[in-house]
């Protein structure tokens, strides 16, 4: 069962007073050209928008030195926040420092620190910083540092003219850890964001998202003045809960979140914003259970998914890609008969990786796909985007048959997310068994 997210205060969760304007500039041609995804966008923005600030503006810039700096002027004219991401590496093309220490009238100081902690970065890899390594330890005479413990390129702090200049490193590794880290924090302290989470968020499964708002409909009318926000993911559907105007505090928004929840049944699952495969993970761990995987047409996307979790290994007995027959019956002990009757795209043969996983890893719950994920393959009652998900649980074995329309990347991603599910419900049924008074 999901539990709501617990708050250190009840401190109401309206937007931070006076209003903050935040702006996002991304540099880089290759945003431009398609070679890298803006994903810093998506990223600042959700983080932004957790603490109640709404990011007004993301423009992505070349890293031509004119383009950087008529961007900058324009943003920091209105905002009040500008960050900033990449062109703060070694190379001829990272030029953002300069350029933007320039506009604002500052000069560039070296900092030996900086160069102590590339070298030392270095040293880890048994290498030596050529010289264009140091350009990189070049900080704002009026300015702060935050360390980058994953990289070479620390990011700057610049507050002057009462707005606040923070410039980050391109690489998402670097930045996420230090924007929550370090700048987070920091704007809290200045009162630029709240220092909680601003809303609710309810995350379901399995319900449409104008099937959901209808449903929630009801709860809503009767507490006028709520913010509410919904995101269709794959699968997914997000209902966030706020008060703009501060009028209902975290203990009202709470009541709300839970009667909303309580409509959704075994559809809800979670609060807050966590992964459908680390809210299974949590759910197998709390059973003292254990989970192994075999898959064939998502190549991989299944075991990920929980091999990408932290503390993993104390769930997951791990994974298995079988993609040809040979593999089946080798690593998994699928019949070799029972190929040739039913085929390797089947119920059956779903049912048989279920359960051979599950005795080969010596696991209590087993989960397999198999299918056409497409563009070619696909006959007859098996066209292209037939998956069969297999389940294999404590209390049987079972097959599920599934089509769906789209790419390649589309239907391995939906066949990935409908057999975790599937698995949550079952660990759920599990739990609630369990958990049953039981009866002489």
């Amino acid at each position: 069962m999901a539990h709501l997210p617990a708050h250190s205060q009840s401190a109401s969760p309206d937007a931070p007073t006076p209003p903050t304007r935040y702006e996002l500039l991304t540099f880089g041609d290759e945003l431009l050209l398609g070679l890298t995804s803006n994903t810093h966008l998506t990223w600042i923005g959700a983080e932004l928008g957790r603490r109640g600030v709404l990011l007004q503006r993301n423009v992505t810039v070349t890293d031509e030195a004119d383009a950087i700096a008529g961007q900058f002027r324009e943003s920091w004219a209105c905002a009040d926040v500008v960050i900033t991401t990449g062109g703060l590496g070694p190379t001829c093309d990272d030029r953002t420092r300069e350029v933007l220490a320039t506009v604002l009238g500052q000069k560039l100081v070296f900092e030996p620190k900086i160069e102590e902690a590339i070298r030392a970065r270095f040293a880890k890899f048994q290498r030596v910083p050529t010289a264009n390594n140091l350009k990189q330890a070049w900080r704002f005479e009026r300015g702060e540092v935050l360390p980058n413990g994953n990289g070479t390129a620390p990011g700057l702090w610049v507050e002057q003219d009462g707005k606040i200049l923070i410039m980050l490193p391109g690489p998402p590794n670097e930045l996420q850890p230090m924007f929550t880290e370090q700048v987070i924090p920091r704007l809290a302290a200045l009162g630029r964001l709240s220092d909680h989470e601003a809303y609710i968020q309810i995350r379901s499964i399995g319900v449409g998202e104008s099937s959901l708002e209808t449903m929630f409909q009801c709860t809503f009318s009767r507490n006028p003045g709520l913010g509410i926000a919904f995101c269709a993911h794959s699968g997914q559907v997000d209902c966030r809960i706020s008060s703009p105007d501060g009028h209902y505090g975290m203990e009202k928004l709470r009541a709300i979140a839970s009667e909303c929840a309580a409509l959704l049944g075994d559809n809800l699952m979670c609060y807050g914003h966590d992964s459908l495969a680390q809210v299974v993970a949590d759910q197998l761990k709390l059973q003292g259970r254990t989970l192994a995987v075999a898959e064939a047409s998502t190549g991989g996307l299944l075991s990920n998914a929980f091999a990408d979790l932290c503390g993993a290994c104390k769930f997951f007995q791990g994974g298995i890609v079988s993609t040809s027959n040979e593999a089946k019956m080798l690593m998994l002990e699928c019949p070799e008969c029972l190929l040739k009757q039913h085929g390797a795209v089947s119920a059956e043969c779903a049912v048989a990786m279920a359960s051979g996983v599950a005795e080969k890893l010596g696991a209590d719950y087993g989960l397999a796909i198999t299918g056409f994920s497409g563009p070619a393959s696909g006959c007859g009652e098996n066209p292209v985007g037939s998956i069969y998900i297999g389940l294999h649980a404590p209390g049987g074995d079972w097959a599920k048959h599934l089509t769906y329309p789209g790419p390649r990347s589309a239907v391995k991603q939906r066949a990935v997310n409908d057999a975790i599910d599937w698995l949550r419900r079952e660990v759920m049924k599990e739990s609630r068994r369990i958990a049953a008074p039981q009866v002489n």
